[in-house]
Formats: C-alpha cells, sequence, structure tokens
C-alpha cells in the first residue's frame, strides 16, 4: 500500500526557479528510498514539499491519506503529528539535555508524563544513547548529536521519517553509524523513510530504493540502486 502520492507536480519559486517539473511517483509504507540528485537538482525542495515547508505550484502529494497542498496552514499539524524529520544541522536546544531535547516533541502534543518517560526511554535506546540522558548538546559529538535528533524523530512513532542530508556534517565512519541507526528504525519499526543524499557511499552500501532528481525531473526510479553519476 502507498504512504505517498505525488501526481504531475511542479514546484516554481518566486524569482522564477523551477525546482520541481511534472513530477509524479509512489513510494509505498516500510520502504527506505534514497533521492539523489546534484545542487539544485530538487531533493530538499521535494522534501519540504512532503512536510508542507513548501506548497507545490501543481500536482497533487498525498502523505498518509492526506492532501497537503489543500491543508490550511492551522490544520499542518495534522500531517507533521504523522512524520518526523532529521535534518543536516541537528537543531537541538542547547539548553535542554538529551532527555528534554527528545520529550519536548512529546510535551508540545500534550502527551502525559509516564508516557513521556516510556517513550523518551525507548527511543534513545533505539538510538544508542541511553546513557547520555543527562548530558547536553555541547558534551556530545556530532554523531551523538545527530542520534539524538533522530530519537526526537521518532518518538511519537511516526509512520513517515524524513531525512534531508543527515549525514552531511560528519565523517565517513559516523555517517555508515548513523545509516546503521535508520535502517534499524526502518525494518523493527516498519517506518517509511526518505533520504536525501549527496553521498556516493551510503547510497553504494545500503542498495535500498533510488530516486534520481536532475533539473527537476525523475529521471529513475531503481528498486535496489547505486549512486548514478551519469544520470545525475
Amino acid at each position: 500500500m502507498d504512504l505517498i502520492r505525488i501526481k504531475h507536480v511542479e514546484k516554481k519559486y518566486k524569482n522564477g526557479v523551477t525546482a520541481i517539473q511534472d513530477l509524479s511517483l509512489a513510494i509505498e509504507k516500510g520502504a527506505f528510498v534514497f533521492v539523489i540528485g546534484s545542487s539544485g537538482s530538487g531533493k530538499s525542495t521535494l522534501i519540504k514539499m512532503l512536510y508542507r515547508e513548501e506548497k507545490p505550484t501543481k500536482g497533487q502529494i498525498i502523505v498518509g491519506g492526506l492532501d497537503v497542498a489543500k491543508l490550511k496552514n492551522k490544520k499542518v499539524y495534522k500531517l507533521r503529528r504523522k512524520l518526523g524529520i532529521v535534518f543536516q544541522d541537528y537543531r537541538l536546544l542547547p539548553k535542554m539535555t538529551v532527555y528534554e531535547n527528545v520529550a519536548f516533541a512529546l510535551e508540545v502534543i500534550g502527551a502525559k508524563k509516564d508516557e513521556i518517560r516510556v517513550k523518551v526511554l525507548k527511543a534513545l535506546e533505539e538510538v544508542g544513547l541511553k546513557n547520555k540522558l543527562h548530558n547536553y548538546p555541547d558534551q556530545l559529538s556530532g554523531g551523538e548529536q545527530q542520534r539524538v535528533a533522530i530519537a526526537r524523530a521518532i518518538v511519537n512513532n511516526p509512520k513517515l521519517l524524513l531525512c534531508d542530508e543527515p549525514t552531511g556534517n560528519l565523517d565517513p565512519e559516523m555517517s555508515m553509524e548513523i545509516m546503521k541507526v535508520l535502517d534499524n528504525i526502518n525494518k523493527t519499526r516498519g517506518t517509511t523513510i526518505i533520504m536525501a543524499t549527496h553521498d556516493q557511499q551510503i547510497v553504494n552500501e545500503m542498495k535500498k530504493q533510488v530516486i534520481i532528481l536532475k533539473d527537476g525531473h525523475l529521471v529513475n526510479f531503481k528498486e535496489k540502486g547505486t549512486y548514478d553519476n551519469e544520470a545525475i
């Protein structure tokens, strides 16, 4: 069953740049999909449209049964509760501990204290940081900070996890550690993962589904793909 359906989507910015052109694709529940392409290919724009940071100029985007483009601004929270987002720059709150950073995602939706504790400890265990509960972000390595960000993104058990260059600030060894964490989340939770990346090594080693974008066009969608430099 498809979690995401994208039909004839175009995204044109006010400055005249067309970032996405006539894009149609379907992504099944439980899939792990890399979105690759050179800078300016439309990777980040696609991710942003999926969590309604940007709206398509034309076409339809359905995520978990919600028509994203037609969602009123005050209803965007209904979409955001279905998904988690991981960015390149972690976006942790510096004055909060690891535990508090992850718990915050549940506090804002009014979860009860006991429920928060159970879910936070489970998420931190999954990313291998249960021994860092009381540390602050500046006491962690970059890889550890990204693990906290992932724990925060999955703590409410979202159906979809969107990752925009999550290993962009990390060395190759730490990048692969992060990918193991994401792979485990995909397999054990059944979370659908869509990840924009420039990292050829990751794509080639993981052998997941690969969407290749070029100048806003979908040029290939491979079931078990590698980083295709020629296509890009």
